[in-house]
């Protein structure tokens, strides 16, 4: 009798908590957390309590990535369109009565001040998933038109404060969407190509294009002066073209094994400008030299493949759509982040994953694992 009313162990009421919960994307994290903290101690060592700041954003998406598993992916459909309209209007607030520092409109005081742009890194791919879901089944050019106006109008709206780099992330989040919803190739290309032409143009007329007083019109001087840079940082070594100079130098620095740990001397005298943040790729690079670069680079392809394996196994279209889009935001934030740092990509601020110092993108990235987790988590249990 007294079988029958024992209670089960905690760690059988627990284990539902972790049923399904993905372990090789939670390896992946791993490898890049430690990375994180290891280079984060290096290159913060006299800011203050920057390094512990750092663990304890970790530690807060880590619990936001926990929490969010939990939620099963229908549930997370359901907050697709709040959430973006929240987020639209919260753009347009920023327009209206926004905070503006250092010449850019980007925040706003609620009792607290916040980046209602970063909002969007999420709900756009959520917003676009929910679209596609609707229509699954009798997708027509129409349906592709919606999408595109529901992409463009926040996207227009960052790009105004201005913000390039989040814009670029909001706009790469939302053609992942487009795309794997089957976005055809006729539509694709010409753009492609076009951009590909403006490139060359760009290049071959540098001269002229990058002179003083020519006006690009549709850009911002800043956002001229920084492909100008890209295209030749020789130019103004000390000024506009120090970034991408001493990134370059201290990651050709590094050579094959690094200097080691704490030993990196562009970073510890100070040569790398924001090297615990945009710039941080740089400081890795130096101390750890192409054998580090090789592991990070080897644990990011990790996590896109594995992100990427959780798209194609989701059971449903709003499933896949998402799990995909997600996966390709931390593609574009590892990419552009270590592309502009090397000097092959315009200097904007996009951080390096789990690398650099900020809370607001690490939540963001917490969010995003924690609705990867949730759609393995959905799968797995559904087979067993």
């Amino acid at each position: 009798m007294s079988a029958v009313f024992n209670q089960p162990s905690f760690a059988r009421r627990i284990a539902p908590i972790f049923q399904g919960f993905d372990g090789f994307l939670a390896f992946a994290v791993f490898l890049l957390v430690c990375a994180g903290l290891l280079t984060m101690y290096s290159s913060g060592y006299d800011h203050g309590s920057r390094f512990v700041d750092h663990g304890r954003n970790m530690l807060l998406a880590g619990f936001i990535m926990f929490v969010v598993a939990q939620i099963p992916p229908q549930r997370l459909m359901s907050c697709a369109v709040p959430l973006y309209t929240l987020g639209v209007a919260l753009l347009i607030a920023v327009a209206v009565f926004g905070l503006t520092k250092k010449g850019a409109k980007r925040w706003l005081n609620v009792g607290f001040v916040i980046q209602p742009s970063e909002i969007l890194k999420i709900a756009m791919p959520l917003m676009l998933a929910w679209w596609f879901q609707r229509r699954e089944g009798q997708l027509r050019p129409l349906d592709f038109a919606v999408a595109t106006i529901l992409l463009v109008v926040p996207v227009g709206l960052i790009v105004k404060q201005p913000d390039l780099g989040t814009a670029l992330l909001v706009l790469s989040a939302g053609l992942s969407v487009i795309f794997f919803a089957g976005l055809s190739w006729k539509l694709i290309l010409p753009p492609f190509l076009i951009g590909l032409v403006a490139v060359a143009l760009i290049v071959g007329y540098e001269s002229t294009l990058c002179a003083d007083g020519f006006d690009w019109q549709v850009l911002h001087d800043y956002q001229k002066q920084r492909i100008c840079t890209l295209l030749d940082p020789g130019k103004d070594p000390l000024g506009k073209g120090f970034h991408i100079i001493q990134g370059m130098i201290a990651i050709g620095a590094g050579g094959v094994g690094g200097k080691g740990f704490m030993q990196g001397t562009q970073t510890h005298l100070e040569f790398i400008p924001e090297r615990t943040t945009d710039f941080i790729f740089a400081a890795y690079s130096e101390e750890f030299g192409l054998a580090g670069n090789l592991f990070l680079i080897a644990a990011f392809i990790f996590l896109i493949f594995r992100g990427l394996a959780i798209a194609s196994d989701a059971p449903t279209l709003f499933s896949r759509l998402l799990a995909g889009a997600i996966t390709l935001i931390f593609f574009t934030y590892a990419f552009v982040n270590m592309g502009m740092v090397s000097g092959i990509l315009p200097v904007v601020g996009v951080p390096l994953p789990f690398i650099s110092y900020g809370g607001t993108a690490m939540v963001t990235l917490g969010l995003g694992l924690g609705i990867l987790m949730s759609i393995s988590r959905a799968k797995r249990l559904m087979q067993t």
